[in-house]
């Protein structure tokens, strides 16, 4: 016959920065309790429900980058890349993270993260334009006006930031295969 034990781990007390980070999000956490249990309903209130906190969250973050860049603390280019990116991406980010945990090989968290930024970028930059062309249109103006036309003012800088960023996470991806190839390598000499 075989023999099960069951192990009790004992608990670990909470480090005091367990305990600050649990007091900063306690109304987060408590906020968001009101999301339905996703057996609900086949899932569409708490769909939902974490729909509209998202939206609400967006539009929190949104009117906070405003507000610093109309006050002259931080300039409107750096706002809208910074804190409203952080805002759009940040659900994204933790669903990925959330994905990455729970999956074996972490899939789902990377068709998470390019499906998410390509849905932010194409409907973030696409849709307001495709609606004020059609706005335009409809009120009987011209489309080819200057109102549509948008500088490169900063465009270069984020440009040359993301080429470096790019290269430096795909050197990082490259230098990470090559050190798990060598590890398993030598795990696989050493079974033989």
């Amino acid at each position: 016959y075989m023999e099960v034990r069951l192990e009790r781990k004992e608990e670990e007390d909470p480090s005091i920065g367990d305990l600050i980070m649990h007091f900063i999000s306690l109304f987060w956490k408590v906020l968001f309790s009101l999301v339905p249990p996703r057996f609900c309903g086949s899932g569409y209130p708490a769909f939902l429900v974490s729909l509209f906190f998202i939206g609400l969250l967006t539009a929190i973050v949104e009117q906070i980058a405003s507000l610093l860049a109309v006050s002259g603390v931080i300039k409107q280019a750096v706002s809208g890349i910074t804190l409203v990116a952080l805002g759009t991406s940040l659900p994204d980010t933790f669903a990925s993270r959330s994905a990455a945990i729970h999956d074996d090989s972490a899939d789902a968290a990377i068709g998470n993260v390019t499906g998410s930024n390509s849905v932010n970028v194409f409907l973030g930059l696409g849709l307001p334009w495709l609606l004020a062309v059609i706005w335009k249109r409809a009120e009987g103006g011209d489309p080819d006006d200057q109102i549509f036309k948008v500088g490169t003012f900063n465009l270069e800088f984020s440009v040359i930031l993301f080429v470096m960023l790019a290269v430096f996470a795909l050197l990082t991806l490259v230098l990470r295969l090559c050190s798990w190839a060598e590890n398993l390598e030598a795990t696989q000499s050493s079974n033989s």
